[in-house]
C-alpha cells in the first residue's frame, strides 16, 4: 500500500464517522490527535524518529496505537509508571483493537518485582521470623491468593500494598532469581510473561523494564522481544531514569537481602554451620554501622561533600571486610545446595560492584548517595546520559517515537532532543484541543516576597488560605519539597473549613479516591502529585503551586552538570536549570483541565515568574490562559462558575500578550 493509502486509512480510524467513534459515546473529532496519526503512520512505514508534544486532550494514546495495530509491524510501548502502564493496557489497548478489523496479539509485560515469585514466597513462610509483626499476616494473604492468580501481577490483590515489606518476601530480584535452577520455574510467573511478550505484536512495558533491557543488552541478556517499531510515551521520564540504569548501584537494601538470604539457606541447606551466621551477623552490623554514618533525612549529596567522609571510608572498609568474608563463608558450602550455591554468587558480585564504587570515578561521572529513612543507594551516574541513551534505543528500532504532553520549552524540544541524545529527528508540536482562554485563569498574586525571605512561608499560607477559600477547596496545592509542605499542611490544616488530605498519610491511589469523593477537599502534596494525576470535574477547580520548580541547588547531579557545562563555555541556567523548571512547572499546571468542560484556577505563589526576565520564557511554555495579579478577578471567576458555567465576563490579560509577557512587579 502507498503512503497515502496508510495516512488515509489511519485518519479514517479517528474520524467522526470512524469505527472508533461507535465505540465511544463521548468521542469528538481531534484535529490534533488525526495530524498525529498520520505522522506516526508515516514514520512506521519509513522509519526514522519523531519526537513530539501533543498537548492535554489531544488523545495522543490512541493517535499511535492505532497506526500500530494497523500497520501490523511488531511494537514495543513504554510509558512512564506501572499504573499508566495497566490504563494504556487494559483500557485504551482494548478500545483500539475494537475498532480494528485484524487480530493483534498482545501482552503485558513488567520488570521482575512485580510478579510472585513461589520459590521465595513458600521459603519465607517456612521459616517464619520477621521483623514486622504485619508481615506474617500479609504473607499469608499473599499465600491464598497465589493458589488461584493467572497472571502473579501484585498488583491484583488490593488486600497487601505495593509498598509493603512483605513482598520483598515474596518477589525476586535480578541477584536472588535461581533461574532455571528453580524448583518452581514451570510455574514462574515472570518466565509466563516473558514468554507471552515474545509471542505478541504489541508488549506494553514501563520505562524501568526498557531501560533495564538497554543496560544489560551489552552481557547478552534479552529482557524484550526484537521490534520495529518503539514508542516511549511519557518521554519527559527517560533522560533521568535512564541516568540511574547507566551508572553503578549498591544499596544497603542489596545487601541485608543478602544476609536474609544467605541465613534462610544457612537453615535449610547447612543448619549444622554456626559460623556462617555470624559472618551474616557482620555483615549486617556493618551495613548498620555505615547507615550511622549518614543522615537519615531524605536527601542526595556528594561523595566528596560528606562532612564525616572518614568515617564514612572506615565504614565502608568494614562492609568490604564483612561481605568478603561472608562470600568465602558461601563458597566453601555452595556445593551443598542451590540457594547456598546462587548467595555465593551474589556475594561475589556484591563485593566488585562495591569495589567499583570506591574507586576513583571517570572524569564524566560522579559518585554520590541517596540517603532515605529506609537506607541509603550509593551511585556512580554519568554526568549527561544522551550519547549512551540515543544509540541504544535507536540502533535497536527500525522506527522511534518520543511523545509527552511536555517535551517543549517554549515552543522548542531541542533541550529534550539534546537530553535523550537523538541529534537528528523530526520534531511536531499537536496543540491541546482545550480552550485554554475560556477555562482557566492564571493568578499570580501581587506582593508576595521571593521565596528566599523569611516571612515567604507565612505569606505563602495565608494566599493558599484565601484562594482556596474563594474555590470552595476543590484544590491541590503542591509544594517543591516536603519541608515545605509539612510548614504548610500544620500551620492550615485547622483554618481551613474543607476536607484536608496531604501526601503520606495513605497510597497516593486512596488520596485521590477520597479527594474525588468528596467533592471539596485541599489535598497537600510534593512531586507525587505534579505528574500522572487524572481528576476531572469540579472536584478539582484550582492548583496552587508554591514556587518554581527548579531543582535544588545542593543537588549533586546538578552542581556536577553545572560545573562541567561552565568548563566548556556554556550557561547551565539557560540550557540545563531552566528548562527543567518549564517543563516541571507544565506538569503541575496541566493537573487543572483535564476535559473540555473543565474550569479552574491556577495560582503560582512565586513573584519570580513576574519580576525575573527569564519568567517570560516559563509563561511561553504554559498554556494561553488568561492572566490577572488580583484577587477580585479569582473570586469573580469561582462566584460566575461555581459548577462550570462559562457565562461571566472575566477578561484578564492573556499570556503572550504584550501585557502579561513582563507583568507588572
Amino acid at each position: 500500500m502507498s503512503e497515502q493509502g496508510h495516512a488515509s486509512d489511519t485518519d479514517a480510524l479517528l474520524a467522526a464517522d470512524g469505527p472508533l467513534a461507535t465505540r465511544m459515546p463521548a468521542f469528538s473529532e481531534r484535529p490534533g490527535q488525526r495530524a498525529m496519526a498520520a505522522d506516526i503512520a508515516h514514520l512506521i512505514h519509513h522509519g526514522g524518529v519523531l519526537a513530539c508534544e501533543a498537548g492535554t486532550g489531544t488523545g495522543k494514546t490512541l493517535a499511535y496505537l492505532m497506526p500500530l495495530l494497523a500497520a501490523g509491524r511488531q511494537a514495543i510501548v513504554s510509558t512512564g509508571t506501572r499504573n499508566l502502564q495497566d490504563q494504556l493496557f487494559f483500557r485504551d489497548l482494548p478500545l483500539a483493537m475494537q475498532a480494528m478489523p485484524n487480530t493483534t496479539r498482545v501482552a503485558l509485560l513488567k520488570g521482575r518485582g512485580n510478579y510472585l515469585c513461589l520459590h521465595r514466597l513458600h521459603a519465607f513462610c517456612a521459616q517464619g521470623e520477621f521483623g514486622d509483626r504485619r508481615i506474617p499476616a500479609q504473607l499469608a494473604r499473599i499465600r491464598t491468593w497465589s493458589t488461584h492468580t493467572g497472571s502473579g501481577d501484585i498488583s491484583e490483590l488490593d488486600a497487601v500494598p505495593e509498598d509493603s515489606q512483605a513482598w520483598r518476601f515474596a518477589t525476586s530480584t535480578r541477584e536472588n532469581c535461581l533461574g532455571a535452577a528453580c524448583t518452581w520455574v514451570d510455574e514462574c510467573h515472570l518466565f509466563e510473561a516473558r514468554r507471552r511478550a515474545v509471542q505478541a505484536d504489541l508488549v506494553v512495558v514501563n520505562h524501568h523494564l526498557l531501560l533495564a533491557q538497554l543496560a544489560l543488552a551489552e552481557e547478552g541478556a534479552d529482557l524484550l522481544p526484537d521490534a520495529s517499531v518503539l514508542v516511549i510515551d511519557e518521554a519527559h521520564q527517560l533522560p533521568d531514569l535512564a541516568t540511574e540504569f547507566f551508572g553503578l548501584a549498591l544499596s544497603s537494601g542489596q545487601l541485608l537481602e543478602l544476609v536474609r538470604d544467605a541465613e534462610m539457606a544457612r537453615r535449610t541447606e547447612a543448619v549444622d554451620t554456626p559460623g556462617l551466621a555470624t559472618l551474616t551477623g557482620a555483615l549486617e552490623r556493618a551495613v548498620r554501622d555505615l547507615e550511622l554514618c549518614l543522615d537519615s533525612e531524605p536527601r542526595r549529596v556528594a561523595l566528596s561533600a560528606l562532612s564525616h567522609a572518614a568515617d564514612f571510608d572506615t565504614a565502608a572498609g568494614g562492609v568490604g571486610r564483612a561481605l568478603d568474608e561472608l562470600g568465602a563463608g558461601l563458597r566453601a558450602l555452595a556445593e551443598r545446595g542451590r540457594a547456598l550455591s546462587a548467595c555465593a554468587q551474589r556475594a561475589q558480585g556484591l563485593t566488585a560492584l562495591l569495589a567499583s564504587l570506591s574507586a576513583q570515578p571517570e572524569v564524566d561521572c560522579l559518585s554520590w548517595l541517596e540517603l532515605g529513612r529506609r537506607g541509603f543507594v550509593w551511585r556512580q551516574s554519568p554526568l549527561e546520559v544522551g550519547q549512551l541513551l540515543g544509540p541504544r534505543l535507536l540502533d535497536r528500532h527500525a522506527a522511534v517515537l518520543f511523545t509527552s504532553a511536555t517535551l517543549a520549552v517554549a515552543g522548542d524540544l531541542t533541550h529534550f532532543c539534546t537530553r535523550a541524545g537523538i541529534a537528528h529527528c523530526t520534531q511536531r508540536i499537536y496543540p491541546s484541543p482545550f480552550d485554554f482562554a475560556r477555562q482557566a485563569l492564571l493568578y499570580l498574586p501581587r506582593n508576595l516576597p521571593e521565596p528566599r525571605f523569611a516571612h515567604y512561608a507565612e505569606e505563602l499560607e495565608t494566599c493558599i488560605e484565601e484562594v482556596t477559600r474563594a474555590s470552595s477547596g476543590r484544590a491541590f496545592v503542591l509544594f517543591t519539597s516536603h519541608a515545605a509542605l509539612t510548614r504548610a499542611h500544620r500551620a492550615l490544616a485547622s483554618r481551613l473549613p474543607y476536607p484536608v488530605l496531604v501526601q503520606g498519610e495513605a497510597p497516593r491511589a486512596q488520596l485521590l479516591d477520597r479527594f474525588r469523593r468528596a467533592g471539596n477537599a485541599v489535598l497537600f502534596g510534593t512531586y507525587s502529585f505534579w505528574e500522572g494525576v487524572d481528576v476531572q470535574g469540579d472536584a478539582l477547580s484550582c492548583v496552587i503551586i508554591d514556587k518554581l520548580p527548579f531543582a535544588p541547588p545542593d543537588d549533586p547531579l546538578l552542581q556536577a552538570r553545572n560545573a562541567a557545562m561552565r568548563k566548556q563555555g556554556r550557561d547551565p541556567f539557560i540550557e540545563q536549570q531552566l528548562p527543567h523548571a518549564a517543563i516541571a512547572l507544565k506538569q503541575g499546571v496541566g493537573r487543572l483541565i483535564r476535559d473540555s468542560t473543565d474550569r479552574g484556577v491556577v495560582v503560582v505563589c512565586d513573584p519570580r515568574l513576574s519580576t525575573r526576565s527569564y519568567g517570560r520564557r516559563l509563561l511561553a511554555s504554559l498554556p494561553p490562559m488568561r492572566l490577572t495579579r488580583e484577587i477580585a478577578d479569582v473570586l469573580d471567576f469561582f462566584s460566575t462558575h461555581p459548577s462550570g458555567d462559562d457565562t461571566g465576563t472575566l477578561q484578564p490579560a492573556m499570556i503572550g500578550d504584550r501585557a502579561s509577557s513582563s507583568p507588572e512587579p
